[in-house]
């Protein structure tokens, strides 16, 4: 057997760890509250359902503004970390907002305040990964930060649905609670991460010039325009809950279907990230789209039993096979010093194509049912899958990494 190389012997840096348990630690404080959010808004504050849509959307649009003007702020400051470590500090300081709200107004600054956080570290927390990674393991540390992400994503609602149990349904109690993991993963940040030191000599210059946007290649925005088409097949995960919700699962039980879908994706999303080192990008997406299409297909016939069960897993291997795929390849067709607006923009055009699939897949539940949302899926997904397999041929989605040097006569 040969000896191996010395990229077969690279480890992940500790810097990619501390990266995706940060992401763990957030994630499982703002699930265990907004899990429990719209009941708290409705129960305890006599919310309705048109203010708790409002809200929501506020948020989220606010998040997508930011995380443009976050990710090229970080490439004009040639720093990321300052404002991952803001990012999770605001969404930090929300929490204990939220066990304090006595108003709704209360609440919606703690939301908006949560979701500026967000839009602010995510840009350069990814262009921090893709700094740190080697090149030649990007994918198997955006698969790792994925999946301890998602681990505090059922770990979050679990956490909650004990808690809430045990503390005779004590909204408040519970979101102190979530201030802790919060505290902790800005403190890991902070003490835990090291960021590369920028270039001795690098020019400062303005990342949304037109030179330099002009430096973002055709293969970029194949990308985005990719991660779009994949975000409008695979519309929000609220509608998995209402399918199965709609076939017979107790309220209660509402929860379980996140948790399998994200347990899923969690168990995947790190050795698939390996194995996208090692294969070619178009094979992994066009497995994804068709994990997607196999789940839409499922839902659509069912809503309760076995095949509904596995339609749920099926959806979290998609996200498994492609989401930090995905991730990966903004960072393998941007140049460097332009990560930051890179990820900004592809959240932007993802989020905002997001809010369109979810919009249309509630337009056609309730005009024509549960079927023709998930039939409306599996079209999108035949489109996405068509446009994997044209910009596989051409050669876009042929991963460009670097070759591990020779190794010497002898050695």
């Amino acid at each position: 057997m040969p000896p191996s190389s010395p990229a077969t012997r690279q480890r992940l840096p500790a810097s990619i760890w501390a990266l995706g348990l940060v992401s763990l630690l957030m994630d499982v404080s703002s699930e265990l509250i907004h899990s429990l959010l719209p009941v708290f808004m409705v129960s305890a504050l006599g919310a309705s359902m048109l203010v708790v849509g409002l809200i929501e959307g506020a948020a989220e649009a606010t998040a997508l503004i930011v995380k443009v003007f976050a990710g090229t702020l970080s490439d004009w400051l040639g720093r990321r970390k300052p404002l991952a470590v803001m990012g999770y500090g605001l969404g930090a300081l929300s929490k204990p907002l939220f066990a304090l709200a006595a108003t709704l107004d209360m609440v919606v600054t703690a939301r908006l305040l949560d979701r500026v956080g967000k839009g602010i570290r995510g840009a350069p927390r990814d262009a921090l990964v893709a700094d740190i990674a080697p090149p030649d393991m990007r994918g198997a540390a955006f698969g790792l930060r994925q999946s301890l992400d998602t681990v505090g994503a059922f770990l979050g609602p679990l956490l909650a649905m004990g808690l809430m149990l045990a503390w005779a349904n004590d909204f408040r109690a519970v979101f102190w609670v979530a201030a802790i993991p919060a505290v902790l993963c800005v403190l890991l940040l902070v003490f835990g991460v090291r960021e590369p030191a920028r270039p001795a000599g690098a020019p400062r210059t303005n990342p949304i010039r037109r030179e330099n946007l002009r430096r973002l290649a055709p293969a970029y925005w194949a990308v985005v325009a990719l991660g779009a088409v994949f975000t409008l097949a695979r519309f929000s995960e609220a509608f998995l809950v209402l399918r199965l919700q709609q076939g017979g699962l107790p309220l209660a039980l509402a929860p379980l279907v996140l948790i399998v879908m994200n347990a899923v994706f969690a168990l995947g999303a790190y050795p698939l990230g390996k194995l996208s080192d090692r294969m070619r990008h178009g094979t992994l997406l066009a497995w994804g789209l068709l994990a997607l299409l196999a789940a839409d297909a499922l839902l659509a016939w069912t809503g309760h039993g076995a095949l509904a069960w596995l339609g749920v897993a099926l959806w979290g291997l998609h996200m498994a096979l492609t989401q930090g795929l995905l991730a990966t390849m903004v960072a393998d067709t941007a140049p460097a010093d332009l990560r930051g607006t890179a990820y900004g923009m592809f959240n932007l055009v993802c989020g905002v194509a997001m809010l369109l699939a979810s919009a249309l897949a509630g337009l056609l539940w309730d005009s024509l049912g549960a079927r023709a949302t998930f039939a409306a899926g599996m079209v999108l997904a035949v489109l996405a899958l068509g446009g994997v397999l044209v910009l596989s041929a051409c050669g876009i989605l042929t991963p460009a990494r670097p070759q591990s040097p020779p190794e010497a006569p002898g050695a």
